[in-house]
């Protein structure tokens, strides 16, 4: 389990953990909610207001725009925005039209086979220009679990006309979590999706949203008794990333130039004691 071997930082002294040993400002690695609460393994919330929320691991952007990536204040303290131009190839990761950070070097961000994890994160659409009857259908995922070495991802989570789906592309499953999303532009949506990582049919998806002027989760979708960890080329584990991709968009198919999103509380528990 990796959970096990996250390493976090508890009262009771366990070692420290492979992204908390060089004792920089950063973000909180393995405090608990509290004492029935799942144990939070990994809280990004760009409080610092640096990029990588004081963690040297954390991997920013490989988009080469100097705002393809970048810290804006949110309340009292930070989020993080990624921007996306199409045309443009300084907004280019990877050979797609993307910006996104990622856990792919931060240990505990990291999830095996076997995990139960729950991650967390908060979604502001900026600005966000609505679809309307004859605009490119293509959509822009904002959040990811991703198996390491080049594959799919296991799911992610994605803006689709007005409304937010989760996929997961190997296993063919898609559902809408949020309805319509136009009332909550410029506005900070919460989410939160449970997954028992298994390699055979025992593992499980459950989403859920928090909205603008909610107090509570609610279940949106589950699936269970799937293969969640299914990549097609080997790997050992997977890992989170959270921006913007913009899979197969481009200007000569009308799809929106630019997009910006700002992510925050991106949090990785473990819910395998619960």
């Amino acid at each position: 389990m990796a959970a096990a071997l996250a390493g976090t930082l508890t009262a009771a002294g366990l070692t420290t953990a492979q992204a908390g040993q060089n004792g920089e400002n950063r973000s909180v690695l393995g405090s608990c909610d509290d004492d029935s609460g799942p144990s939070a393994l990994l809280t990004i919330d760009y409080k610092n207001g640096e990029l990588n929320s004081g963690i040297p691991e954390l991997t920013t952007t490989h988009a080469t725009a100097d705002d393809a990536s970048y810290v804006v204040a949110s309340g009292a303290d930070h989020a993080v925005a990624h921007k996306v131009t199409l045309g443009d190839p300084a907004y280019v990761s990877d050979g797609a039209p993307c910006s996104e950070s990622a856990t792919n070097d931060v240990h505990e961000g990291k999830f095996v086979v076997g995990d139960e994890q729950r991650y967390e994160f908060s979604v502001l659409l900026k600005d966000w220009k609505p679809f309307q009857a004859g605009d490119s259908e293509s959509g822009d995922i904002i959040f990811q679990g991703e198996h390491a070495g080049g594959n799919q991802p296991s799911f992610y989570l994605m803006t689709k006309r007005n409304s937010i789906a989760f996929r997961s592309p190997i296993l063919d499953l898609q559902s809408t979590v949020v309805a319509d999303f136009r009332p909550y532009i410029n506005g900070w949506m919460h989410f939160r999706v449970d997954v028992h990582w298994t390699d055979d049919s025992t593992g499980s998806y459950k989403v859920s949203t928090r909205m603008p002027g909610e107090s509570q989760f609610t279940l949106r979708q589950t699936y269970e008794n799937v293969k969640t960890f299914h990549p097609v080329n080997p790997a050992d584990f997977g890992y989170l990333k959270w921006g913007l991709y913009r899979p197969g968009q481009t200007l000569e198919k009308g799809d929106v130039p630019t997009r910006i999103v700002h992510h925050d509380d991106i949090r990785v528990l473990d819910i395998s004691r619960r």
